[in-house]
């Protein structure tokens, strides 16, 4: 293997470790949910979901936003708000 994507390799692991470097501005998923597919975005430190849930609540947040802040919880920044585990941990 060429030795230079082994180095490029070896920093990729090394960052991969520390999720700190990694700040996530922007996002869209589509959320495959029990009763249908969802659309989870993140647009100017604002959580959206087109699940039923997060608009006849009015929480801000619903349980597939919470599933994302799971699953990119330190890569988040401290502008987006976040709710669940993660609010009690900030």
């Amino acid at each position: 293997m060429n030795s230079s994507i082994i180095g490029k390799i070896e920093k990729a692991r090394r960052y991969a470790e520390e999720p700190d470097r990694a700040a996530i501005r922007s996002l869209h998923i589509v959320f495959r949910g029990d009763h249908d597919v969802y659309d989870v975005r993140l647009e100017d430190a604002r959580w959206t979901c087109t699940c039923h849930s997060f608009e006849a609540l009015g929480l801000g947040t619903c349980s597939h936003i919470m599933a994302v802040e799971r699953l990119l919880g330190p890569m988040l920044p401290e502008d987006v708000p976040v709710s669940g585990h993660l609010a009690a941990a900030r």
